[in-house]
């Protein structure tokens, strides 16, 4: 009785017919969370380390886009070369604002919001990609055209994607070993938005969601050999997308792997890209002093943005810019290990490895180590979807990061009222 009562009792050995262990997502083991004192303090640190980050790369992105896009505005808005600043700023007054409104939002509400926002996302990613309602650029159709603003809906999926599967995986968690259980509903909503994206001929922002949902499979626990099949699947079907269209292989074989076979070409916005990189030296031509933006470099403002920021603030500006990122990406694991719920666990990890799996692709294309795939980096990049969605996302972390001290107080007084 005493080894019953001290806990050091054998377990007992389970039998064929015990059910299978369930998947944890453990991140912080229970005898080691902190209190309540100690839970305020980390969601105080979270929340600095969350908003210092985001605010200092939203706050480079709209000195960058006044310099890169300055000379671009003026050629295609009448000699205003502050065009896309004052647009950029108002997007990201708007995305401020949606951050701090989703930031007193209870993070569990994102469960019954979830659903609704990716059908909203699903319909207008399909008008988007109809020729006579949507908007092409570049060969891809992914915006709605509403007069003063251009929707991309595929933005609005990113986030109603995360929600969505935090929400299935949470809801089914305990079953994730069984394949039936794991693939329904959750397969067929990420193949109809996946569908949905290379409609829109928008292979980027494909890739993102589908590598989003991967990583919140993985944070959850699912079998590793369910995984890697998974991750077998996409890259045939990944492979089979470049090598089935002209203009993929084209962006694949010349534009990336050998862009000095054509350079004046397909070669030619990586070559500028990595000129302008280099031109910046250790410290950088200085502020406003791009050359590259003289119609030399394709998208200065928007998806090659971080070339101009290595041309005019140097190795050291870039280096900078990069530190912030990780400690974005820090800021977001952190508040996702000291979250007390699975799906706001889950929520919190899906948001951030959206963002960083983002700023991977839009780094390795500016720099020649990924294909070339129009995706803009986060915070950074001139677009306005793109800016008041990711601050939406921020707003979401921000929340779970409140819910995380705020929770623990509860708990700990809930305790100490019994």
């Amino acid at each position: 009785m005493a080894e019953r009562r001290s806990g050091a009792m054998k377990p007992r050995r389970a039998s064929r017919g015990d059910p299978p262990a369930r998947p944890s997502l453990r991140l912080v083991p229970s005898d080691r969370r902190p209190g309540a004192i100690e839970g305020a303090r980390l969601a105080r640190v979270d929340l600095a380390l969350l908003f210092s980050s985001a605010g200092f790369l939203t706050a480079v992105g709209l000195v960058m886009v006044l310099s890169a896009g300055s000379v671009s505005a003026a050629q295609g808005y009448g000699g205003n070369s502050f065009w896309y600043f004052e647009r950029q700023v108002l997007y990201a007054v708007v995305g401020v604002v949606v951050a701090v409104l989703l930031a007193r939002l209870p993070p569990r509400r994102w469960k019954m919001l979830g659903f609704p926002l990716l059908g909203v996302a699903a319909v207008l990613m399909t008008i988007a990609a109809h020729p006579t309602s949507g908007t092409a650029f570049y060969g891809a159709s992914r915006w709605i055209d509403l007069g003063p603003v251009t929707l991309q809906p595929s933005e609005l999926a990113k986030l109603g994607l995360v929600a969505t599967t935090a929400t299935i995986l949470s809801n089914k968690w305990g079953k994730l070993h069984d394949l039936g259980q794991l693939l329904i509903p959750l397969a067929p909503i990420v193949v109809v938005v996946a569908t949905l994206g290379l409609l829109q001929r928008d292979l980027g922002t494909t890739m993102i969601l589908c590598a989003t949902v991967f990583v919140l499979l993985f944070i959850a626990g699912v079998r590793l050999r369910y995984l890697f099949v998974g991750g077998a699947i996409g890259a045939v079907g990944v492979g089979y997308l470049i090598f089935g269209e002209a203009y993929r292989r084209t962006r694949f074989f010349e534009s990336w792997l050998d862009p000095w076979a054509d350079p004046k070409k397909s070669g030619y916005q990586l070559i500028q890209g990595l000129i302008a990189i280099g031109s910046g030296g250790w410290f950088g031509t200085g502020l406003g002093t791009s050359r590259a933006k003289w119609d030399f470099l394709p998208n200065a403002h928007s998806d090659f943005i971080f070339a101009v920021i290595g041309e005019e603030l140097g190795l050291l500006g870039a280096l900078v810019v990069l530190i912030a990122f990780g400690v974005l990406v820090w800021a977001g694991v952190r508040i996702a290990i000291h979250a007390h719920d699975t799906f706001e666990r889950l929520l919190a990890a899906g948001v951030i490895a959206w963002i960083s799996v983002q700023a991977v692709i839009n780094l390795g294309a500016v720099t020649g180590l990924l294909p070339i795939t129009g995706v803009p980096l986060p915070l950074v990049s001139f677009g306005g979807s793109a800016l008041v969605v990711t601050l939406a996302g921020i707003g979401v972390l921000a929340s779970v990061a409140r819910s995380n001290g705020g929770g623990l107080r509860r708990r700990r007084s809930g305790k100490a009222a019994r």
